[in-house]
């Protein structure tokens, strides 16, 4: 990888595009051959730059893996230097600075799925593909819509017959990670701790930090903090007592969360950051990112939440 902050910054582009399922994108095709192209099939993002020297090995090799792909999947390249903005916008989007190339993050559905930094061997470029692929609503066999009937099943109670679902979802595609993430959620939801934790030990190498695995893995980060954790009544007679009590404050927070209010537990976290930034090396703000992750890259609290944040950290 490379900073972005490195020269010099020659005007050739390492890679050529190749095929019509490989173009250049700017801040105004963005949504249209982005965020709207990939509710059609997976859009591939490649951050680079001319004078990026591990950018010419990972642009071509995206390239060729893209082409072998035939069609079932695009590559969006943005050249930081000519699109400094949209790179800065998006950074904030996908919830962290985008500070190095090669950076590589891919949209299914219009959202952001899965990524990676640095230049990777082949063998891992057609499993990122497969993997996408796999996810996509034109071809994952059906998966996807087993995996919605799963969660409608849920919504309803009937958690019991969505494990069922989601267990026969990974039967069928061992590395499906919104399966495997439902599997999770769904063990979660009856309480079953130790096994939401072994459906996670599913997960292929190498794809923990997908959106929809980290943030059940969040969720119970948060679920075992809450478990030690005392009633809300009395937390909230703590703060009554003491409003700079920030560990109560805190403590509330993550019960909250942890019991299906998130945006309650985001009230407080962002207040006890308002009083106290440093408190506990900024547990509140640590305990927001967590938060935030929990939800997934879908909820629109996530979204305000990071904007919240943003505002507060730079406003």
């Amino acid at each position: 990888m490379m900073n972005l902050g490195a020269g010099p910054q020659p005007a050739t582009d390492p890679g050529a595009t190749a095929a019509a399922a490989i173009i250049d994108v700017t801040e105004t095709t963005f949504m249209k051959d982005v965020v709207d192209a990939s509710r059609e099939l997976p859009v591939i993002v490649d951050f680079w730059a001319p004078w990026c020297g591990p950018c010419k090995t990972l642009t071509p090799a995206l390239e060729a893996a893209v082409t072998a792909a035939k069609g079932k999947v695009r590559l969006a390249k943005i050249n930081v230097d000519e699109n400094a903005r949209l790179v800065e916008m998006l950074g904030k989007q996908l919830g962290q600075p985008i500070q190095s190339i090669p950076t590589v993050y891919a949209f299914v559905n219009g959202q952001p799925v899965d990524g990676f930094q640095g230049v990777v061997p082949a063998s891992e470029l057609k499993a990122f593909i497969d993997q996408l692929i796999a996810q996509s609503p034109a071809g994952d066999g059906g998966l996807a819509d087993a995996v919605a009937a799963a969660d409608e099943m849920m919504a309803t109670g009937a958690i019991a017959d969505a494990v069922q679902i989601f267990a026969a979802i990974i039967e069928e595609d061992p590395a499906f990670l919104p399966a495997i993430a439902g599997l999770a959620r769904a063990h979660l939801a009856l309480g079953d701790l130790a096994q939401a934790h072994v459906a996670l030990a599913l997960t292929p190498a190498g794809k923990e930090g997908a959106p929809e695995i980290a943030a059940i893995r969040a969720q119970l980060d948060l679920a075992e903090a809450s478990a030690a954790l005392g009633d809300t009544g009395d937390l909230r007679a703590r703060l009554e007592a003491d409003p700079n009590d920030h560990q109560a404050r805190l403590d509330l927070a993550v019960a909250l969360a942890a019991g299906g209010d998130p945006g309650g537990a985001a009230d407080e976290l962002l207040e006890a950051y308002r009083r106290d930034r440093e408190w506990n090396e900024s547990a509140a703000k640590t305990q927001l990112l967590t938060l935030i992750e929990s939800l997934g890259p879908k909820d629109p609290l996530a979204g305000k939440l990071r904007r919240r944040l943003g505002s507060m950290l730079f406003g």
